[in-house]
Parts: structure tokens; C-alpha cells; sequence
């Protein structure tokens, strides 16, 4: 009599479970602490169970990445339409600066995650979901700047649009590596990357006319 096949280990949630245990010890412990079987360990599974979901450690950390690039689109978008919805001064710049808010924040919670997403190890892992992610927080950026300098060239939207996010990204990056506002207090921090935000929105305009 034929034996039955081995059925796969079935959890309900366990994919979840091991982005969950992942994204935990991803911040306690950076990169180079991240193993897949800390990862099982702590979602209460055997040391094999990821296999069903995550085949190497690159698989889950490329989803963390995924979700994190998810995680920063929304936070983005949210800042974003917030500003939409107040009367604030500063017209279409006001979008601009809010999603750069937005993402500051994202980075400042989430560091090691954010790490994670743009380091090397996330260009090596890049799945076509993971690309599709990162395009969409840059689409972001682009149409935050469309919206500033709609009249303006191609070309120069582009080049705004890198620049908005380089100045963004550069300046929490920064600061997460402790290059910048070690002695600052978290209010002056603030202070410091919204002014930034303005002079960036200053520039694109600027540039364009």
C-alpha cells in the first residue's frame, strides 16, 4: 500500500507570524542579527516551517522590504491628503512638504527597516513585487512635484523629483546614522527637517520659472 504524501505544515497565519517575528528582530537586531530561524524560533514554529512560505532568508527579508516601501507609500499618502484637507498656506508646495513629513516619520519609526530597504542587500533581493513598491514611493514624488511645476519640461520635473527625494532621504538617513542632530532636542529635530522640507519646496519652484 502506497504511503500518503507528506502534507506541509499548515499554520493559519503563519506567514504573517514570521514577517511579524521578522520585523521584530529586524529592529533588535539590525541585518546582521536577522536569522530565519530566530525568525521561527520566535513565531513559535519549528525551524523548518518557514520553507512553506519564505525558501531562504532573502525570501523574507525581501518581503519586509516589500512591506516596508508599502508601509512608507501610505504614510506618505496619508500626510499628504491631511495637508489636502486644511487650509494651509503654500498652495500645491503644501503636498510637497507634507509627504516629505511623512516620510521622515516612516524612517524615524521604523530605522532598521528602513535601513533594510535601501541597502545593498535589498538591491540584490529585488523580486518584481519589491520593484513595483520602491516605483511607487518615487511615482510619489514625481506627482507631488508635477503638481508644483505642472508648465514646467519633462526633464525638470524629473530632475525635481530626484531631488525632492534625495533631499528627503539624505536627511533622515543622516540623522539616523547620527552624522547630524546628535545634540538636538526631538522638537528642534523637527524644526530642522521642516524647514529643510520648505527649502526643497522653495527650490523646485524656483527652479522652474
Amino acid at each position: 500500500m502506497a504511503r500518503p504524501k507528506a502534507q506541509p505544515y499548515h499554520h493559519g497565519q503563519l506567514r504573517e507570524a514570521l514577517a511579524a517575528s521578522g520585523r521584530a528582530l529586524l529592529e533588535e537586531k539590525g541585518i546582521r542579527g536577522f536569522t530565519l530561524r530566530e525568525c521561527a524560533r520566535r513565531a513559535g514554529v519549528s525551524h523548518a516551517a518557514p520553507a512553506y512560505h519564505f525558501a531562504s532568508i532573502d525570501d523574507l527579508l525581501a518581503e519586509l522590504a516589500t512591506r516596508g516601501f508599502q508601509e512608507l507609500a501610505a504614510a506618505m499618502t496619508a500626510e499628504a491628503e491631511r495637508a489636502d484637507g486644511e487650509a494651509v498656506e503654500g498652495g500645491s508646495t503644501s503636498r510637497l512638504v507634507a509627504q516629505g513629513v511623512g516620510y521622515m516619520a516612516f524612517a524615524a519609526g521604523n530605522p532598521a527597516l528602513f535601513q533594510l530597504m535601501f541597502s545593498r542587500e535589498a538591491n540584490r533581493l529585488e523580486t518584481p513585487a519589491l520593484a513595483a513598491a520602491a516605483e511607487a514611493v518615487r511615482n510619489l514624488h514625481a506627482a507631488a512635484v508635477e503638481a508644483v511645476i505642472p508648465h514646467a519640461s519633462g526633464e525638470i520635473k524629473q530632475r525635481m523629483a530626484d531631488f525632492a527625494g534625495a533631499s528627503v532621504h539624505g536627511f533622515i538617513s543622516l540623522l539616523l546614522d547620527g552624522q547630524i542632530g546628535g545634540k538636538d532636542s526631538s522638537r528642534a529635530l523637527k524644526a530642522r527637517g521642516l524647514s529643510l522640507l520648505s527649502a526643497m519646496a522653495e527650490t523646485v519652484v524656483r527652479v522652474a520659472r
